[in-house]
């Protein structure tokens, strides 16, 4: 991990196949780097708290998520196609993206509906999660944006960018 520069990483993604050596790769790659991002998979629900308690911010459970997902594909057909599509596609040149609110911008202590946000840039602000990281989905237009939100954007590409220089603040 030190060769492979684990000091200035921002993310480790621990996948091997056995639990017991995620835990391992978590529990050692938090030693090395308190601020890292971990993403751990686990096989078995009681290894998720393990892994956490170790030191992984989110745990991936492959069967479990597959399950979930071939579930809401029979229960919610268009849902699941549409989220795909908005995921998956990229020449609709349509993304969603997480936006951080600096304390520099011009948007920080203004509502959505006086931002310009969907008016002017042709973005949906599909939810707000709060500094406190409560998570606000579909906000009002009276939502106030704050420094350190985070902005889950909808639109195209190149007015997402105008709205990430604009939450910056640079």
């Amino acid at each position: 991990m030190i060769e492979a520069g684990i000091e200035r990483a921002k993310g480790l993604i621990s996948v091997v196949a056995s639990d017991a050596d995620n835990l391992f790769i978590t529990m050692t790659a938090r030693g090395l780097n308190p601020k890292i991002f971990i993403l751990a998979r686990a096989d078995e629900e009681h290894t998720e708290k393990k892994l956490i308690r170790a030191g992984a911010n989110k745990v991936a459970m492959p069967y479990l998520i597959g399950g979930h997902k071939m579930a809401q594909t029979i229960i919610k057909p268009a849902v699941t196609d549409f989220l795909g599509f908005i995921i998956d596609n990229r020449d609709m040149g349509l993304e969603m993206v997480e936006l951080v609110v600096g304390e520099k911008s011009g948007l920080n202590g203004v509502t959505l509906v006086d931002s310009g946000i969907r008016q002017e840039m042709d973005i949906i602000i599909v939810a707000v999660r709060k500094k406190d990281g409560t998570m606000r989905f579909n906000p009002s237009s009276q939502t106030r944006i704050e420094s350190g939100d985070i902005l889950i954007s909808l639109g195209k590409s190149e007015d997402l960018k105008k709205l990430a220089k604009s939450l910056s603040g640079d």
